[in-house]
């Protein structure tokens, strides 16, 4: 079976490794990015190297992209040298986190030039990106959604929310304002043991067998607080991002997320205190300050 030429535009941290799987699976694949360096290892694996997403969509039918912030995103999709200047391209497949609003006006600006949106935000981080393990949630018109499939295959298990431009993302933002929420609560009880004399690593290992075990719990806690190396691998900028966005959108929906509304205000804090490309796990660093302890095992 042939498969079908493929065109990647952002090759960073999560990008990098899904550009990589699918040379792995035998798609040949023309990339784009604005750092030499995320370009230079695949182009040595054999991809052909683009100088701008819009040549990347004259040479390829389906362009996926992973970008960091929403006005990238729409700059690569709709913006001058973007992917509606291409020739060939059907498919924009976006795999970053943009928010709905976003979502929609790149869907409406590719659709004047009979360019289809794909929808498809992911989790799971680097570790995921890497392994092969993401969670896809998608949304776009089914026939599209065929088609992507098997490419969506490569990355991980595959959600189909529906057939608007958006849907994907309201999924996706509920998603890691929890995530972020899990670090929060997490520390907040863990800072409250260390400061009463009980073992952190003991406490973490008794709410992962009880009923406050979270995703913080269970891989962030073990793998980048208790080792105080502070590094998962996901920038707090870009989670502050997303809350920022999930909280708004919640909001303009008449949705309350008074919970939510916390969540990012510490966010906003962190961000200012440790900065955009701090780790998201910088959050237990901000309270272990507050609680005047360290939660170490």
């Amino acid at each position: 079976m042939t498969l079908e030429r493929l065109g990647f535009v952002g090759l960073g941290r999560m990008g990098g490794p899904m550009a990589g799987r699918l040379l792995d699976a035998g798609y040949q694949l023309t990339i784009y990015d604005v750092s030499d360096e995320a370009l230079a290892p695949l182009v040595a694996r054999g991809a052909k190297r683009a100088s701008s997403a819009a040549e990347v969509a004259s040479a390829a039918e389906i362009v996926l992209t992973s970008l960091p912030t929403p006005p990238i995103v729409e700059s690569a999709g709709i913006g001058p040298g973007g992917i509606v200047e291409g020739s060939k391209a059907e498919v924009m497949l976006d795999m970053s986190t943009t928010g709905p609003a976003t979502a929609k006006r790149i869907a409406a600006g590719l659709a004047a030039k009979r360019i289809q949106w794909v929808d498809c935000p992911v989790s799971g981080g680097i570790k995921g990106a890497v392994n092969g393990t993401l969670a896809l949630m998608v949304s776009c018109p089914k026939e599209s959604f065929e088609r992507v499939r098997p490419i969506l295959e490569v990355f991980g298990k595959i959600f189909y929310i529906g057939e608007k431009p958006g849907l994907a993302q309201v999924v996706k933002l509920g998603n890691n304002m929890m995530a972020a929420a899990a670090i929060i609560v997490a520390a907040e009880a863990l800072a409250m043991g260390v400061k009463a004399g009980v073992n952190p690593r003991v406490m973490n290992d008794v709410l992962n067998a009880s009923t406050g075990r979270n995703t913080a719990t269970t891989d962030k806690v073990p793998r980048s607080i208790l080792p105080g190396t502070f590094d998962f691998g996901f920038a707090t900028g870009l989670s502050y991002k997303d809350v920022r966005l999930c909280v708004d959108e919640a909001e303009a929906m008449g949705v309350p997320m008074l919970a939510g509304g916390m969540v990012r205000e510490i966010l906003a804090i962190t961000n200012a205190k440790y900065g955009s490309h701090s780790d998201f796990t910088c959050l237990a660093k901000l309270i272990e300050e507050w609680a005047g302890v360290e939660i170490r095992g």
